[in-house]
């Protein structure tokens, strides 16, 4: 079985960063990141040491927060305004580092690189926590805070027009739907940018997305994830999953929305061992439950990619 080679390819390195953002990053980080890297607590450690194996981008880059956005109860979503050089790839993650907060958050890009690519910006949603970092954002973070990032991660969608069309299946549960719905928005671009060039860039398949939140007012960005499924019905689809609904949180559910865990029964008509790609992220427990049930199912591991963030 020959799987597309995007999944392989590591994270590009990108020139140094530009005098701004290495003068706010002396400031954060101190004389030796290296050394700053193990210093702190447990928590800290956390992020970092997970991800001491994944591919980092080597430059660190300031931004600044130009939009909040309440997405829900317990989410705030961020416009952050970044350097020119700034790059990513849909799925991947920043390492977050704020002024005066000793701990370093570790936070998906909910949005797209088109949106990048048209107006500059990146978008974070970030769930309340007491981890400093969360905190911040929810608690002093306005619009004007500086800040600064770098980009790392291998869990990303990114492919080449060359590479093999493959039918995408995402599993979300929480906000471990943000890098999903970037891998999401970034494949209605590559629609877009295939049938405006004949044909010519890459074709993906077909994408479905298992989302599953504890209620109705905890399924991010839903009505944008609506409106991709019926601009492409032929090639996007969706479900989504309440695990805690009651009436006093939500009295008219909708219709759309099904209330329990994600089953195998839902999972099974998405899954060709031949053609499907899945992309898992939520708590560990789910995505061992659901990696479990994809393998009965006939997935290979290989075609099997998550990432875990509790």
């Amino acid at each position: 079985m020959n799987v597309p080679c995007f999944l392989s390819s590591a994270a590009r390195s990108l020139s140094p960063t530009c005098s701004a953002a290495r003068r706010l990053s002396s400031r954060l980080l101190g004389p030796s990141t290296a050394d700053r890297r193990y210093m702190s607590s447990k928590r800290q450690m956390d992020h970092l040491e997970r991800t001491a194996s994944n591919s980092r981008q080597n430059a660190l880059y300031a931004a600044q927060v130009c939009g909040i956005i309440n997405e829900s109860e317990t989410v705030k979503r961020l416009r952050i305004a970044v350097h020119p050089d700034f790059n990513f790839k849909a799925g991947q993650w920043v390492d977050f580092f704020i002024p005066g907060v000793e701990k370093v958050g570790g936070f998906s890009m909910c949005s797209c690189p088109g949106l990048l690519q048209k107006e500059g910006v990146i978008e974070l949603a970030v769930k309340y926590t007491e981890h400093p970092p969360a905190h911040w954002v929810h608690t002093m973070c306005t619009v004007g805070s500086h800040v600064a990032m770098r980009v790392g991660g291998d869990f990303f969608f990114d492919p080449s027009p060359s590479d093999p069309s493959v039918d995408l299946l995402l599993v979300a549960g929480g906000v471990g739907i943000n890098p999903l719905y970037s891998i999401l928005l970034h494949t209605v671009d590559l629609l877009h940018a295939n049938k405006a060039s004949g044909g010519r860039d890459y074709s993906i398949g077909s994408a479905h997305l298992c989302y599953s939140a504890k209620n109705s007012h905890e399924l991010l960005f839903k009505n944008s994830i609506i409106e991709a499924c019926r601009q492409f019905p032929d090639k996007f689809s969706y479900d989504f999953h309440v695990t805690q609904q009651s009436a006093d949180v939500d009295p008219h559910p909708q219709s759309f929305i099904n209330r329990g865990r994600i089953t195998e029964e839902v999972l099974r008509d998405h899954v060709d061992p031949q053609r499907t790609l899945c992309y898992l992220c939520g708590p560990p427990p789910m995505i061992e439950a659901i990696s479990k049930t994809l393998t009965d199912l006939g997935l290979s591991e290989e075609r099997i990619l998550f990432e875990k963030w509790w």
